[in-house]
């Protein structure tokens, strides 16, 4: 596809969209023909498509959001219990820090085949797909629960890992394909929260289902419990996937959509849409600056288990209190935001303040770790993570804004795939900085980059393309005697029956 046809289909896609505020789903009472043709004649394209928004699209948010929090939760299943395991499976520490890691490991190779699928067959596919290999890994696991099957364990790691691939860059896509122009930012930030709320659980559950015992089969016995608990809610999440997650609704919720459905396959090329995603320079400098802002992220939940038992000797289950209070926060922080979102638009400014405000709390975190008082390690690691983790659905969806029209699967993905590679480079370098030099010279590591990120956050060019192009829709002017008399205005969306 050339560059001029490239550039043709982005300027339908913005004339389209000015319809967003002025068709909504008038099915019911009908529309006058004479209407749908003087807005032909003022769009200079063809009559608009109905649009509307379902009920159902709560059902697909939250399902996505449970089967999402099934996965983040075996995520740092074993980190958060660092020590157990090592003594469990007679590896060192570097090995289990692996176990969280692989997650991050498999993205990377992985997530570009997977976005593809994503463009070619579409939502329903890629969330069978990913509850498939989830609930593989967790039988699989459950079948490891011996100190000689470390590989076993590992494999099943790496099965869930690879579903996490078919699960990080959904939220943004979902939020497109089911929800209204002024309801993507939190429908966004839903889908988020799921991911964060497995990692909160993974803080939570396992050290209190695994104690720290000396006896390997009572062990044993502990850890096969967390291993069946965890297959037996991702057989059910499997199942409802399969019976109950749609691939689109029936009609799109906004004129975009309609004509994203309207271009033919052939047409879009996902090469293509790569390199224009690569040369658009305020898209790069936030694929760096996300990547440092999670890569952080990862590496501190990843060796919290480890920087709390260093301070805390013997506070397994309050080191994953204190990793469930950074995600519960980081949780309340991604839904305020993204509901910010909706309301103000401000993108730019607030990703900037929301950036710094992950500097901050990372400073102060780094300095009262290791004053000897847990309850100021819960303050300091909750304001921390309010910012950090909810800093994550403001990426997605200022991403979103800067790529309009391309993929959302294929931005968020790019942007997931730079959290991932900092995480390996992070965890590594901090990890190997503990045991050298302690917890703090390895917290300030983390402080140096996000400088680094934020001021380079200060450079990115606010060009918020779907936003101008609803802004666009509003100022489209219909004549009153298209009002069929009985319309005071077109910005009311219906919402159909499930």
């Amino acid at each position: 596809m050339s560059e001029k046809q490239s550039l043709g289909e982005t300027k339908l896609n913005v004339d389209q969209t000015k319809a967003d505020l002025e068709n909504h789903a008038k099915l019911e009472a009908g529309e006058p023909a004479q209407c749908a043709d003087e807005r032909s004649r003022m769009g200079g394209h063809e009559a608009l498509q109905p649009t509307r928004l379902y009920k159902r699209r709560w059902l697909i948010v939250f399902l996505f959001s449970t089967y999402s929090l099934c996965n983040s939760y075996q995520w740092i299943q074993y980190g958060i219990i660092n020590n157990i395991f090592m003594k469990f499976y007679k590896v060192d520490a570097f090995t289990i820090d692996w176990m969280s890691m692989i997650y991050m490991l498999t993205y990377i190779p992985f997530i570009f085949p997977v976005t593809w699928l994503l463009d070619k067959k579409g939502l329903r596919v890629v969330a069978v797909v990913a509850t498939a290999f989830n609930c593989a890994g967790t039988w699989i696991k459950v079948a490891s629960a011996r100190p000689n099957l470390f590989a076993v364990t590992l494999l099943g790691q790496f099965a869930c890992s690879f579903a996490q691939v078919f699960i990080l860059g959904m939220p943004s896509r979902i939020a497109s394909v089911w929800f209204g122009s002024g309801e993507v930012s939190t429908a966004c930030s839903i889908g988020v929260f799921g991911n964060q709320l497995g990692i909160a659980i993974g803080f939570l559950v396992p050290p209190i289902l695994v104690p720290n015992v000396d006896d390997m089969d009572e062990l044993a016995h502990h850890i096969s419990i967390m291993f069946y608990i965890t297959a037996g809610v991702a057989t059910v999440l499997f199942i409802l996937v399969v019976f109950l997650f749609q691939e689109r609704p029936e009609l799109p919720p906004t004129q975009a959509q309609a004509t994203a459905r309207s271009i033919p396959p052939e047409q879009y090329s996902y090469i293509a849409s790569i390199c224009r995603l690569l040369r658009n320079w305020p898209f790069i400098l936030l694929i760096i600056t996300y990547g440092l802002n999670v890569g952080c992220f990862y590496a501190v939940s990843t060796l919290l288990n480890r920087m709390i038992i260093e301070h805390y000797p013997g506070e397994e289950v309050n080191a994953g209190r204190i990793g469930l209070t950074i995600v519960i926060a980081g949780m309340v922080g991604s839904l305020i935001c993204g509901v910010w979102l909706d309301k103000t638009k401000t993108y730019k400014q607030t990703t900037l303040a929301v950036y710094f405000m992950s500097l901050v709390g990372m400073i102060i975190y780094a300095a009262t770790l290791n004053l000897g008082h847990l309850w100021v390690v819960f303050v300091t690691a909750g304001a921390l993570g309010f910012f950090m983790t909810g800093y994550l659905p403001l990426g997605f969806e200022f991403a979103v804004e800067l790529t309009y029209p391309e993929s959302e699967g294929t931005s968020s993905g790019l942007l997931n795939c730079s959290a991932q590679v900092f995480g390996i480079i992070f965890t590594i370098c901090q990890g190997k900085i503990i045991d050298f030099y302690g917890t703090r010279a390895g917290n300030i590591f983390l402080c140096v980059f996000l400088v680094i990120g934020t001021i380079m956050t200060g450079f990115i060019k606010s060009d918020l393309r779907r936003q101008n192009a609803n802004l666009s829709a509003k100022a489209a002017a219909v004549p009153s005697d298209c009002q069929d008399g009985s319309m005071a205005g077109p910005s009311v969306i219906n919402e159909a029956k499930f």
